[in-house]
């Protein structure tokens, strides 16, 4: 990967408040594996975990 392929992909993982000097993950973390889940929307809206198969299917009330 190029350089500015890489820091833009960096970037879609993670939050950087620049103030607090704070780095901090946009997804969830696996319970099961501990790896990062993936947001999926349609057709149900659902975390789901590619690594182990984890998903949790998320409700609207």
């Amino acid at each position: 990967m190029a350089d500015k392929e890489l820091k833009t992909y960096v970037h879609k993982l993670y939050e950087v408040d620049y103030e607090k000097g704070v780095i901090k993950l946009k997804n969830k973390r696996c319970p099961r594996c501990g790896s990062i889940m993936a947001h999926h929307v349609k057709p149900v809206e659902r975390w789901h975990c590619g690594k182990c198969g984890y998903t949790e299917f998320l409700t609207r009330k």
